[in-house]
């Protein structure tokens, strides 16, 4: 069902309480490298104190398994600051009497920024009165963190039962648009790209796409473990011997007039796992005993490419080999080219997360997708298609109108 937005909300004086994903990369000197995920949530931010809402930020950074001074969301208060132009202060913690004084102090249309969520372990383990806590300090809950959204914790999760506004932020909006309309209504052809290391964190999401993609293709690591159920020896390349099995079934799925699942045909080997070391292109039925599969080979990127080309709906998660290593990375390079050139010939490609985006950003053709998503373990639970609690816990906009 439609989430209740946060454009809906009379937010005019009241307490916003809004769910952020600001778990940003620090260097040593605990300067942010990359502010990405503070600037996604500006519109929703902007958007709060524009109409006179009284804001309250809330996010964890990093896995603190105690009050770390190094993983303070201090350096994220600072740079907000520089961003928004307007007056934003700090709480030193997230919950307790000091936090509720700066909260009473907000007037229309200021900002506070909470504390860690995760200094206290209360968060991660959903605790029924730190969520109360956390909800008594609000009149309206935002979640705009679709990178937690698959995580049951108190503030994504817990927080629902205490707080009856519930809605949807800009970036939680974008994010359930762009893959529920993939997921429910794409334009077909549907074509969905993983790739990857292991199989093992896929498996479901691969038993999905196949009942609603017209085709799979499969790369990277994973790759290999598909190549040995298909009764083909793999050198010294990884492979999930847990899930051969599985992998022998899933081949099975895949008759004509079903989905079809790809494989490479050819594949690049290499003797060490090094930039510096020897490499071949072989057949995959010819991997050397000795070598290891490093990344699909260039007539697996043609076959690709033609398949990618004839689509109107692209998902990609993953890369096609070792793309850390330059040597490695030809394939996952060559693979977001074309997606990104069937955005161009009018596509709808979206990129899912984790080290995909990490790729596309490398290369600087991130503005060259439909959309990037901002949650890798939450994009492919949602395209698995299982709930996610931080979607959930928000107001079904029939719920409010009834």
């Amino acid at each position: 069902m439609k989430k209740l937005s946060i454009r809906d909300c009379d937010v005019k004086g009241k307490r916003v309480l809004v769910r952020v994903d600001f778990n940003v990369p620090l260097d040593n000197d605990l300067s942010i490298t990359d502010d990405t995920r503070i600037q996604e949530s500006l519109p929703t931010i902007k958007d709060v104190l524009d109409r006179g809402g009284r804001l309250i930020l809330m996010s964890h950074l990093g896995r603190p398994r105690h009050r770390e001074p190094g993983l303070s969301l201090a350096p994220v208060a600072q740079r907000l600051a520089e961003l928004i132009h307007n007056p934003l202060r700090f709480a030193d913690d997230c919950v307790g009497p000091d936090v509720k004084q700066k909260v009473a102090a907000l007037r229309d249309g200021e900002a506070l920024l909470l504390e860690n969520l995760r200094f206290h372990p209360e968060e991660e383990a959903n605790d029924p009165a730190f969520a109360k806590e956390l909800a008594s300090i609000a009149d309206i809950y935002v979640n705009d963190a679709f990178g937690t959204a698959h995580r049951a914790h108190a503030s994504t999760a817990g927080v629902a039962e205490f707080i009856p506004v519930r809605a949807a932020g800009f970036l939680m909006e974008k994010e359930l648009r762009a893959l529920g309309d993939a997921l429910n209504n794409p334009a077909r052809p549907f074509l969905a790209v993983l790739g990857g290391a292991k199989v093992s964190g896929k498996i479901d999401l691969i038993k999905a796409l196949l009942d609603r993609v017209d085709v799979l293709l499969v790369g990277g690591g994973m790759m290999y473990t598909f190549i040995r159920a298909s009764g083909l020896e793999v050198g010294r390349s990884i492979v999930d011997e847990k899930n051969l099995p599985m992998c022998k079934e899933l081949l099975s799925r895949t008759r004509p007039g079903r989905s079809r699942l790809l494989l490479p045909v050819d594949t690049i080997v290499a003797q060490e796992i090094d930039d510096a070391a020897p490499t071949r292109e072989v057949s995959i039925a010819d991997i050397p005993e000795d070598w290891c599969g490093v990344d699909i080979g260039p007539k697996t990127v043609d076959l690709f490419k033609a398949q990618i080309a004839t689509a109107r709906t692209i998902f990609w998660n993953g890369p096609m080999g070792i793309f850390e290593k330059p040597s490695f990375a030809e394939g996952t390079r060559a693979i977001a080219r074309a997606i990104a050139d069937a955005t161009g010939r009018g596509a709808s490609t979206i990129v899912g997360g984790g080290d995909s985006v990490a790729a596309v950003s490398l290369m600087g053709i991130a503005n060259r997708f439909t959309h990037i998503s901002t949650g890798g373990g939450a994009s492919l639970e949602f395209m698995e298609g299982r709930s996610l609690p931080g979607v959930e816990a928000l107001c079904d906009v029939a719920e409010v109108a009834g």
